[in-house]
Formats: C-alpha cells, sequence, structure tokens
C-alpha cells in the first residue's frame, strides 16, 4: 500500500532492515553508536560556533585582528576534531587502549620538557609554542592517562604477578610531579581527581580512601603555603577582594542576561571581559542566551555523564567500566569548574568549557576523549573485541 507520494510500506521495512543488517564499518558503526550521547555532543559544538561568534569579535578588535579572525580558526580546529571523534570511534576496545599507550610515550615526554623550554604565561609554564601550533602537553595528558590507568587497575585486579598498582602509583606521581612543576594546581587536582575515582572503583579498601582524602585536603593546604599564584586565586575567592575584575564582570552578564537574554551579538558584558571566549564564556552565554539556554547547555553537559554511566550498567568487562568513567569524571568535572568559577562558586581556574571554549589543545584533547568514550560504549553483541 502507498501512502501518499512515499515509499510503500514492505520497502520501507526492507530498507531498515537492510540497513540494520549492514556489516560494513560505517554500518556496524552506526547501529551500535550511542546515537544519543553523539546528538548530545553535536548540541555542544553547536553552542560553542555560536557563542565563539558571538564572543571573539571584541577580543580580535583588541588584538588588531579580522572580527571573525577567531571564529575561523576555531572552525579550522574544530573540523580535524569532529573527524577524529568519528575515527576513535570506530575502534575497539583493545584499539583505544594500544593507542592510549602510544599517545601517552609520546605526551609525558613532552610533559615533562615543558617547564624547561615552554612559554611563561601569567606566572606559569604550560605551552610548548612550535611553528604555527601551541601545546598545551597536559590537556591530552588527561583522558590518555585515564585509560592507561584503567587498564593497569583491571591488571591489578586480575592479580596475574604483574606489578600493575606499583607501576599505576609511579606513574601517576609522574605525571603529579612535572604538572606541580609548571606549576598547575587545577590541574593536577582534576588529574588526582579522575585517577582516585577509578582506584575507588576498582576496589580500594576504605581504610585507604580516609586517607587519601586526607592527604588531597593536606595537599591543598600545601599548595596555598607554596605557590603565590594559588594563593592569590584562593584570597580573592575567600575574601572577595583584590584582582576579581573578570568573575566580577561575568556575574553582572548573567544579571543583564536575566532568563532570557539580550539575544546573540547583543551582550555588551564580553567586551570589558579580556577571556571572554576562553575562560569566561558561560559569562557571554549568560547574557546573550539567558538563564533558559544556560540551563540547556547545563542539561547537555549533565546529559552525557549520566548516559554514559548508564551505558555502563551491564557492562561486565572492568577495564572498560574503569576507563569510561574516568574519560565521564574528566569530562564533567572540567565543565563543572569552568562554570563554578564563572559564577564565583569556586576560585577562578584557567579550564576551558568543553567545546564551547576557544582553544586548539583543549578541543582537541577533548575529540580525543570523546571518541574513546563512544568507541568504548558501543554495543558488542557479545563479540569479543575487548
Amino acid at each position: 500500500m502507498y501512502f501518499g507520494f512515499g515509499w510503500p510500506r514492505d520497502l520501507e521495512t526492507k530498507m531498515i532492515s537492510l540497513a540494520r543488517s549492514d556489516q560494513s564499518v560505517l554500518g556496524r558503526w552506526w547501529w551500535t553508536v550511542d546515537r544519543w550521547t553523539l546528538a548530545a555532543l553535536i548540541g555542544i559544538m553547536s553552542f560553542g560556533i555560536l557563542l565563539i561568534q558571538a564572543a571573539t569579535p571584541a577580543v580580535a578588535l583588541k588584538h588588531g585582528l579580522n572580527n571573525f579572525y577567531f571564529v575561523e580558526r576555531h572552525l579550522v580546529m574544530l573540523v580535524p576534531a569532529t573527524l577524529m571523534i568519528f575515527g576513535i570511534s570506530l575502534l575497539s576496545p583493545q584499539k583505544v587502549r594500544w593507542l592510549s599507550f602510544g599517545l601517552l610515550l609520546l605526551f609525558i615526554p613532552l610533559l615533562m620538557v615543558t617547564p624547561f623550554i615552554g612559554v611563561e604565561i601569567k606566572g606559569a609554564t604550560r605551552w610548548i609554542h612550535l611553528p604555527g601550533l601551541s601545546i598545551q602537553s597536559s590537556e591530552f595528558i588527561k583522558p590518555l592517562f585515564a585509560i592507561v590507568a584503567a587498564w593497569l587497575f583491571a591488571r591489578q585486579c586480575e592479580r596475574k604477578g604483574f606489578p600493575a598498582l606499583s607501576v599505576n602509583i609511579a606513574l601517576y606521581l609522574l605525571i603529579v610531579v612535572f604538572l606541580l612543576m609548571q606549576p598547575d594546581i587545577g590541574m593536577t587536582v582534576l588529574v588526582s581527581l579522575i585517577w582516585f575515582g577509578q582506584f575507588f572503583l576498582a576496589g580500594l579498601p576504605l581504610a585507604l580512601v580516609g586517607i587519601c582524602l586526607t592527604g588531597g585536603v593536606s595537599g591543598l593546604f600545601v599548595a596555598y603555603y607554596t605557590f603565590p599564584h594559588f594563593t592569590s586565586r584562593m584570597d580573592r575567592f575567600l575574601s572577595h577582594s583584590g584582582d576579581t575584575y573578570q568573575v566580577d564582570r561575568a556575574l553582572d552578564a548573567f544579571m543583564n542576561g536575566g532568563l532570557f537574554g539580550t539575544g546573540p551579538g547583543e551582550g555588551t558584558v564580553k567586551m570589558s571581559i579580556p577571556d571572554a571566549h576562553a575562560d569566561f564564556i558561560f559569562a557571554v552565554a549568560g547574557e546573550e542566551l539567558g538563564l533558559l539556554w544556560c540551563l540547556v547547555i547545563v542539561s547537555l553537559f549533565a546529559f552525557i555523564v549520566i548516559r554514559g554511566f548508564w551505558r555502563l550498567k551491564q557492562e561486565n568487562n572492568l577495564f572498560i567500566v574503569l576507563a569510561v568513567s574516568g574519560l565521564l569524571i574528566e569530562f564533567g568535572l572540567q565543565a563543572v569548574i569552568n562554570m563554578a568559577s564563572t559564577l564565583r562558586l569556586m576560585p577562578a581556574k584557567g579550564m576551558t568549557l568543553p567545546f564551547i571554549s576557544y582553544g586548539g589543545s583543549s578541543l582537541w584533547a577533548l575529540a580525543l576523549a570523546m571518541g574513546m568514550l563512544l568507541a568504548l560504549t558501543r554495543k558488542r553483541f557479545g563479540l569479543n573485541e575487548t
């Protein structure tokens, strides 16, 4: 039977059946990947393009650049990031593991030389400048270490004689030492939370949980009395005095935006926020899109995290459980830290809002993480791909 100018119903059924039985790489990917998470990521990227267009002309003007300079660069970086997500999501868990090992062997040496050959910006040395490119190796360390640490924890639980836990602890301490040498307290805290979260899920005894929490709090006190820039940020946050200009202007942006916002491109506070396109882009969303659309952005981030953990409820492979958990902790905490610091709910921290803030290293590292997340959460239908 035909319906108007559409296809016959039996032909539609055959086409759907054929599509589901498609054994090509692309066909298997489409029917096994988590399309809801993919859709949420596309939604976040779309908000990113919109907000970069709104926030960057004022920054470009201050630097004497073309109004669309940062917009064009963001799109140029977003294209390979999107291809990276798709390409990595095609991989099996075993290939994700080997990819992480290989890239970690590349980025750990870069992390180690950064304090010595990197460029100092605002009292910290976190970037290595190459011709036409700047690399922040610590951004890539986060997802790569999450995968490798998950494998080492899983191997330790198998108890096959390999000193996986000792190697894991040594690798964690190595990364933390060189992060503190930059210094980058925020990144150190984030990497530590990812690692301890995985350790807890792998069966960390409750006694050690208390010891780790005590050590973490003690570490923050030591950092407060050791690193002047961290001391300054904590003092400004606790006393609400000193140089709080960007945070104050960010709060003004949210007040101006109200419930429905001033409209895309119509905000004015962004003109006076130096990092409106990067660390404080959520303030641009608050002014121009308003509270309701900001809640939509928050909901998209929350959806990806909740959806990811929900996909693990029937997973019996410990490596996948720990690896996905680490990636979700990284993604969720980075978003929370950025938005909370913009709203003065925590000390300001130079951390981007995933897929929305302008930034090359952060964008590509997040694409790497989300590609691996999609690969590890694909339906496998009993296939031995781990």
